[in-house]
């Protein structure tokens, strides 16, 4: 083979012209106040169904929670979360429920709730589950990708908590790694390491189940400000952080071998803390500062220099907080390939990223399948070992729900399904009944089908 010297100039990519673009205002969220706490979580988690966000609550904590289809100006009277008796300071849908919510506060606590169809009506002060096992404020939580109702919580107590949800138990408990405030903690692709960045400037890997260190690297930035990390492809770590002269900077890692950062970049002098936020399925990654008016957004890939800047979305007023839109919830037939939810002082902007096509069809390569919403292990069969790798939907025809909302089941129901489940049960009424009610429910489906087939055949 014969290789000629091309000096190419520009990096080709699919994602090079990809654009953001802010909805139009009657689009928007008005009139919302958005918390004045200072805390460098989200502030905002959106799902195909609802947008959250965290709002001033005078003497106390509060979320609101919107259907996505109710824009425009949102009366002050309409209800909120309010359950907490601190500020609010993360909250986070379930992946495997679009009606459930976590919530962690400067009260100490974790509470989970359930949002009615439709959204609230009324305000909902009563939790499905209370978690309890902090000292200090809760200011992280992250659901576990895969596997049903876990979720991990981290405090300003050092401590990171993983909690079976279900059976409001603290399973596993990591106090004795951190030495000081952790700024941030999440989940690989499928569950099986946990990543924590810390004020103690260490970045680390652990084993979620046995709660020991895999991997550490010491000042993956030399600044003294908060650094973020998040997993990105093939087990590799983005990091975000400050130099010694404050300047910003991204770096990318591969853990098994943390000497060296792959990559190491500057980007500017700005103070914000940047959050990213990484998608699988294209590989790129999305900094949104706060405090910032800009989203920066980067391809990640196996190349030198691993981490290629795209394009910047840029805008006149500063971002408080950003939800970011689960892919399921996209609209695929707009090539869209990721959705913010900007929060402003007094309103959420949605901001849409596209990548410029002129055909209509699908367009397999942005869209390969994507995490759906059914959980692959429950939270027992993980807390013993079972691995769980994500279950993938297509998203060719726009992803539709194909499994009705599972209720959220407490204690003593789902100790009946877990048992069921092993096996040492066969006729639990429990499973039976459930059985019954979608055997109803497809036959309801199936007679409303027929109808409609009826009636559409008639008028031809």
């Amino acid at each position: 083979m014969q290789f000629t010297m091309s000096r190419k100039v520009v990096r080709s990519s699919k994602f090079r012209h990809v654009f953001g673009q802010a909805v139009k205002a009657d689009q928007c969220y008005d009139d919302i106040r958005i918390s004045q706490m200072t805390w460098d979580s989200n502030f905002c988690s959106v799902n195909p169904k609802f947008v959250a966000m965290i709002v001033d609550a005078s003497g106390g904590g509060a979320f609101m929670v919107l259907p996505l289809s109710k824009t425009g100006r949102i009366d002050m009277s309409y209800p909120t979360v309010c359950g907490h008796t601190g500020p609010v300071l993360d909250i986070e849908f379930c992946p495997h429920n679009d009606n459930i919510i976590a919530s962690g506060s400067e009260d100490c606590s974790v509470m989970i709730w359930e949002i009615p169809e439709g959204g609230l009506t009324s305000p909902l002060t009563d939790p499905v589950v209370k978690l309890e096992g902090h000292s200090k404020r809760v200011g992280i939580l992250s659901w576990h990708p895969t596997a049903h109702n876990v979720l991990m919580s981290a405090g300003c107590d050092n401590v990171v908590i993983l909690w079976n949800v279900a059976r409001g138990d603290a399973v596993v408990r990591i106090d004795t790694v951190h030495t000081d405030l952790i700024y941030s903690a999440c989940w690989n692709r499928d569950g099986s390491w946990i990543l924590t960045s810390c004020k103690d400037k260490t970045l680390r890997v652990l084993d979620p189940r046995k709660g020991t260190v895999l991997y550490e690297k010491e000042k993956p930035h030399e600044g003294s400000r908060p650094v973020r990390a998040v997993f990105v492809s093939d087990g590799k770590i983005l990091s975000t952080g400050f130099s010694r002269m404050s300047e910003r900077q991204v770096a990318l890692w591969d853990p098994k071998n943390f000497g060296e950062a792959l990559t190491l970049q500057e980007l500017d002098t700005s103070s914000g803390v940047l959050l990213p936020f990484f998608d699988p399925d294209t590989g790129v990654v999305y900094l949104c500062g706060k405090g910032d008016s800009s989203i920066r957004y980067f391809e990640v890939t196996d190349e030198a220099p691993y981490v290629h800047y795209l394009s910047m979305y840029s805008s006149k007023e500063s971002q408080k907080g950003m939800g970011y839109m689960p892919k399921r919830g996209l609209e695929v037939n707009k090539c869209e390939i990721a959705r913010f939810y900007k929060l402003h002082e007094r309103k959420c902007e949605p901001i849409v990223m596209t990548v410029p096509r002129k055909s209509d069809l699908f367009q397999e390569d942005l869209y390969p399948d994507t995490v759906g919403p059914e959980p692959s292990a429950e939270a027992d069969e993980w807390f013993e070992g079972k691995e769980a790798p994500p279950n993938l939907i297509s998203l060719k025809d726009g992803f539709v729900a194909t499994t009705k909302a599972k209720e959220f089941k407490v204690h003593k129901s789902l100790l009946k399904t877990t048992t069921a489940s092993a096996g040492n049960q066969h006729d639990s009424s429990g499973e039976v009944q459930s059985l019954r009610k979608e055997v109803k429910d497809l036959k309801e489906a199936l007679e409303e089908l027929t109808t409609r087939v009826k009636e559409l055949e008639s008028k031809h």
